[in-house]
């Protein structure tokens, strides 16, 4: 699939077409994701939101759903109530969230975006947007789509087989 893949078109290459051939895939994998991780806050950092955390885009697309207290922001990020209180202080402390009574129940606040959040959200959205029309246009839609299939079977497989279930999407 490579040498058919690289033999259609020309791009610059981090490694050559004969050690992409015995590159193990979950290198590639990383290695795709780690470009596409750091142009998205080069990208977000040049919009003004240069203060992220690691966790924010998987807490924001879980309220922009619906607002949850933190109980459950913690059972749908996997992980502890205290290790979702750390990121959210953080989130709310750099304008990103705000915390509001629960109108069902008096014991809990409810989290909820800000306008800061939400600009946040959209400016992550234009440049996912443009990084797959650029993958398309370097590589062709047909390769583009194929690429995308490939992803999605990867996570939805991987969750089918076991008891973890990805994060958020």
């Amino acid at each position: 699939m490579t040498l058919s893949v690289a033999l259609e078109y020309n791009s610059p290459r981090i490694i050559n077409l004969g050690e992409s051939m015995s590159t193990d895939f979950g290198v590639l994998l990383n290695l795709a994701f780690g470009a596409f991780k750091g142009g998205l806050h080069e990208h977000l950092a040049k919009q003004g939101f240069d203060d992220l955390g690691p966790s924010f885009g998987y807490v924001f697309r879980l309220l922009d759903k619906r607002p949850q207290n933190l109980r459950q922001l913690a059972n749908a990020l996997q992980i502890t109530p205290q290790g979702a209180l750390k990121i959210v202080n953080d989130m709310v402390e750099k304008g990103y969230l705000i915390r509001r009574d629960d109108a069902q129940d008096a014991r809990s606040k409810l989290l909820l975006l800000t306008p800061r959040a939400t600009s946040a959200m959209a400016a992550a959205r234009r440049f996912h947007a443009k990084f797959e029309h650029e993958l398309a246009a370097r590589i062709g839609e047909k390769h583009a789509a194929s690429a995308r299939l490939a992803m999605e079977d990867i996570a939805y497989h991987y969750a089918a087989q076991t008891d973890l279930k990805p994060r958020p999407l």
